[in-house]
C-alpha cells in the first residue's frame, strides 16, 4: 500500500517547516504529495516550487478546480509543472461544488459532469499534441464565428495521468470508465460499495477492470491510546464536511455519507450547522462516522484499519492529520503512522 500526505492551507504555516516535512515524508517512502486548492490558495505555485527542492516524492493537484481555468489552460499548466517536476506530476481535476464555483469564481454551476468530461478531452488532445479543435456542449474551440484559430500547444506530446475526485455516482462512473486514478474522500472500507460499485460499473461499460486504475482514499489518522479523545477531535471537521462543504441543497460529502447509511445522522447534522448550531452540530457526530472512514485509536487498531482499507481495494492512503501540530510533530507521527502500514518491508 502506498501513502500520500496533502500539501494544504500553506499560507497559514510555517513554508519551510512544512518543505521539511514534504522533504521528510520522502525520505520515508510517501510516494505522493497532494497539494490543495479551496479559497485561500492554489494548487499548483506549492508544487512548481516543492519541484525544485524534491527529487522523487510524485507531486499532484488535489485538486485544481475545473472552473477556475480553461481547460486549455489547465492543460498548460500541467505540461509546465510536469517539466519543473521532470515528469513526476499527476493533474488531479475535481467540479468543487456550487457556493465556491458561483460564489468566488462567478461562473454558473449546471452540468459539472457535463463540464468534466469535456474539459479531461480538451487536456488530453493537448497532451497529445494535436491542435486544440473541438465542438461540445459547453466548450468550442476555436470560437465560432471570431477570429480565432485552432492552436497546437507548444509542447512535446505527453502522457500525464489524470486523477478524478469525484464523489456522486454518475461522476464515480465516469472516473471508473476514464480516468488513470481516482481521489476518494468520504470514502469508508466498511461501506466501499457506496463508492466502488460506481467506479466498477463505469469500468466495465468502457472495458476495463478497478485493476487499470490507482485507486486513492484519504483517511483521517490518529494514533493514541485515549481512543475517545482521538475520536471527539474529528468531529468537528465531520460536521464542517457535512454542513459546509457544499450547499443544503447540494453537498457530495453529505450525500456520500447517506449512500454509506448516515443519512439521518448527515441530515441532523447539516440542519444543525446550517442553524448555525455547529457546537452541536458536532456533538450530534456518531463516533462511527469518524471510526468508520478513518484509522484512529491504539497501533494495533490502526494497524488493522489500514488492513481494512487494502482489502476493500484501495492501493494508496492519503494521511490526514491535525493540521495545529507543529511541523515536527507532524513528522514523527508520519514515522509512526509508516511503521504500521501493510505490504512494507
Amino acid at each position: 500500500m502506498k501513502v500520500s500526505i496533502s500539501i494544504g492551507a500553506y499560507n497559514r504555516v510555517d513554508i519551510l517547516g512544512l518543505v521539511d516535512y514534504i522533504q521528510q515524508a520522502e525520505k520515508l517512502g510517501v510516494t505522493y504529495a497532494w497539494s490543495a486548492e479551496a479559497w485561500g490558495h492554489d494548487a499548483v505555485t506549492t508544487l512548481g516550487y516543492l519541484g525544485a527542492l524534491t527529487d522523487k516524492i510524485i507531486l499532484g493537484t488535489g485538486i485544481m478546480q475545473i472552473s477556475a481555468r480553461t481547460p486549455s489552460m489547465t492543460a498548460m499548466t500541467a505540461l509546465s509543472l510536469d517539466n519543473l517536476t521532470n515528469g513526476r506530476f499527476i493533474l488531479g481535476l475535481g467540479v468543487s461544488g456550487p457556493q465556491v464555483v458561483e460564489g468566488l469564481q462567478g461562473v454558473s454551476y449546471k452540468a459539472p459532469l457535463g463540464r468534466l468530461r469535456e474539459t479531461v478531452d480538451i487536456i488530453r488532445m493537448g497532451f497529445r499534441g494535436e491542435k486544440l479543435r473541438y465542438e461540445g456542449k459547453h466548450f468550442v474551440l476555436p470560437l465560432p464565428d471570431g477570429e480565432g484559430k485552432a492552436i497546437r500547444l507548444d509542447h512535446q506530446p505527453k502522457d500525464i495521468p489524470i486523477y478524478l475526485a469525484t464523489l456522486g455516482p454518475k461522476s464515480l462512473e465516469y472516473t471508473g470508465a476514464a480516468a488513470d486514478g481516482w481521489l476518494g474522500t468520504s470514502f469508508s472500507p466498511d461501506h466501499a460499495e457506496a463508492h466502488m460499485d460506481h467506479l466498477r460499473k463505469g469500468a466495465a461499460d468502457a472495458g476495463r477492470s478497478l485493476t487499470d486504475m490507482d485507486l486513492h482514499a484519504s483517511c483521517n489518522v490518529s494514533v493514541g491510546e485515549n481512543v475517545q479523545e482521538l475520536i471527539d477531535a474529528y468531529k468537528p471537521g465531520v460536521a464542517f464536511s457535512m454542513g459546509a462543504m457544499g450547499s443544503e441543497k447540494t453537498n457530495f460529502y453529505n450525500d456520500a455519507f447517506k449512500r454509506a447509511g448516515y443519512t439521518d445522522d448527515a441530515l441532523a447534522i447539516q440542519r444543525l450547522w446550517i442553524d448555525g448550531k455547529r457546537q452541536e452540530a458536532a456533538e450530534r457526530v456518531p463516533d462511527e462516522m469518524v471510526t468508520e472512514f478513518g484509522a484512529v485509536g491504539t497501533p494495533d487498531m490502526v494497524r488493522k484499519r489500514f488492513e481494512t482499507y487494502r482489502d476493500a481495494g484501495i492501493n494508496a492512503l492519503t494521511m490526514r492529520m491535525d493540521s495545529n501540530l507543529e511541523i515536527s510533530q507532524r513528522i514523527e507521527n508520519l514515522e509512526q503512522i509508516m511503521d504500521l502500514l501493510p505490504d512494507r518491508d
